[in-house]
């Protein structure tokens, strides 16, 4: 549980992706989450007030002026083929209602790639596995970038699996505004500092090191050295080199 003083403002370090939907202006997003115009054009460098019907914008939180406010713990989760709100919900233990809320949708449509914010539970430890070690230092290897060109048939969601990263951080490493490709379209992505493509996943519930190294035809021990691990503890969100 995080306690924050009673704050008004934007959270530099916290923003969510809306996608624009038919109607849209920045006035009337800017209106619905309590922003300006002015800082969904920074956060996005737009270059006018013109949108696009599916184009993804980055939207800042705002914090909430209280006394005391409190903030949820949360985990990403990364939509699959298949999901629906109901079985996401399901599965996570909390309400479609509060998904809803929580990532601000206005439906109950999702997109495959789509990234949720889910609850867990206050004083959750988040473990996968339990076992005896040190907790998770993130490893303090350099990461490159190596361009990636669109081919007929690709997507966000395609290239950031081949790539073992995800969308948003393809949207934010190239600085999109739109989920939309183009063939012959050049993008960044992300490669480790010896030039060979950066094959990272992130924990998921259910996940241990024997699973996931079984699942990249890999092994455990491998997985322990690229990652500087010396124990066998792996939290949920956890991005691990494979």
């Amino acid at each position: 549980m995080i306690k924050i003083p009673s704050l008004s403002g934007t959270n530099p370090n916290n923003m969510f992706m809306y996608t624009v939907k038919s109607g849209d202006s920045l006035y009337s997003i800017a209106k619905k989450y309590n922003t300006t115009v002015q800082k969904i054009i920074d956060l996005n460098y737009l270059k006018s007030t013109n949108l696009t019907v599916g184009q993804v914008l980055r939207i800042p939180e705002m914090y909430t002026k209280e006394e005391d406010m409190i903030l949820p713990n949360y985990v990403n989760y990364i939509v699959k083929k298949g999901d629906t709100l109901y079985s996401i919900a399901r599965d996570n233990n909390v309400s479609v209602d509060t998904i809803i809320k929580d990532n601000a949708m206005a439906g109950n449509v999702l997109q495959i790639g789509q990234i949720l914010k889910i609850r867990v539970p206050n004083n959750s430890l988040m473990v996968v596995e339990e076992c005896i070690g040190p907790d998770y230092i993130p490893p303090t290897s350099a990461i490159t970038t190596s361009i990636y060109t669109v081919k007929k048939g690709d997507n966000l969601y395609s290239i950031a699996n081949k790539y073992n990263t995800s969308v948003s951080e393809l949207v934010k490493l190239n600085n999109l505004t739109s989920n939309n490709l183009t063939i012959g379209q050049q993008l960044k992505v992300p490669v480790s500092s010896n030039g060979s493509s950066n094959q990272t996943y992130i924990v998921k519930s259910g996940d241990n090191l024997y699973s996931i190294a079984r699942k990249f035809n890999t092994t455990v021990d491998s997985i322990k050295i690229k990652n500087n691990l010396t124990g066998n503890n792996l939290q949920i969100g956890q991005k691990l080199i494979i």
